[in-house]
């Protein structure tokens, strides 16, 4: 058996769920525009532009959570994924996940996407395991806005991703192959420890990097608004 590693946004998904979740409570009229907007959009840019400061953004990004009720929120994350992530996962990112199912890998997405957002998007793609920002909860089941143990971003992925395989009696060095799948620069940690890292519709820096050190470059999206 063999390991496949999958980020979320921009490599599974020609979209970023955390900003299009964000942008969706702002459409269903749950969080101010004008706030929302503003914000959402410099904290992508610092993302792309690798500056992000991780515990900032999650103070912002988990706060609505804390906001309302779980059931609330369930209902919502069910009409988000309908009218935004379902017509935004393409054949092409199904089909790859498929080809390391056939073969047999164990399979998991590693994604700085809270839990929240991306458990049902992991089911959507059939893909068991998932490696997300975790999320505290209360002594009442709600969500506290706080995150939960170590932010699955940069180094951060490795640090969970360990954890995850230990739980499984599993270390990433155990695997004759290991894949990883990301566009971003900031998975850069994370793909130069697996014995295969891909760089999928990568950014700038990352396709850079690819073309430096000779690993493949695959782009799922060309074409996809």
């Amino acid at each position: 058996m063999n390991l496949a590693l999958f980020d979320l946004d921009h490599t599974l998904l020609p979209i970023d769920s955390d900003y299009e979740w964000s942008q969706f409570l702002v459409r269903i009229g749950v969080l101010d525009r004008e706030t929302y907007e503003r914000e959402n959009d410099r904290y992508l840019r610092q993302y792309q532009d690798g500056t992000l400061d991780i515990a900032e953004f999650l103070r912002f990004q988990l706060a609505p959570l804390a906001a309302h009720p779980r059931a609330t929120l369930d209902a919502w994350h069910r009409r988000f994924m309908a009218e935004v992530i379902a017509p935004r996962i393409l054949p092409q990112a199904r089909e790859l996940v498929a080809r390391h199912a056939a073969q047999g890998d164990l399979i998991a997405l590693v994604t700085a996407t809270n839990a929240f957002v991306t458990a049902p998007i992991a089911r959507a793609f059939g893909i068991g395991h998932l490696v997300a920002t975790g999320i505290e909860v209360g002594p009442d089941g709600q969500y506290t806005g706080r995150p939960e143990g170590t932010p699955s971003f940069r180094e951060g992925k490795i640090v969970r991703t360990t954890e995850w395989l230990a739980s499984l009696g599993h270390v990433l060095s155990g695997f004759e192959r290991s894949w990883f799948y990301s566009d971003s620069r900031n998975d850069l940690p994370l793909l130069e420890r697996v014995t295969d890292p891909v760089a999928t519709n990568p950014d700038a820096v990352l396709h850079a990097t690819a073309i430096d050190r000779g690993w493949p470059v695959i782009r799922l999206f060309e074409g996809v608004d």
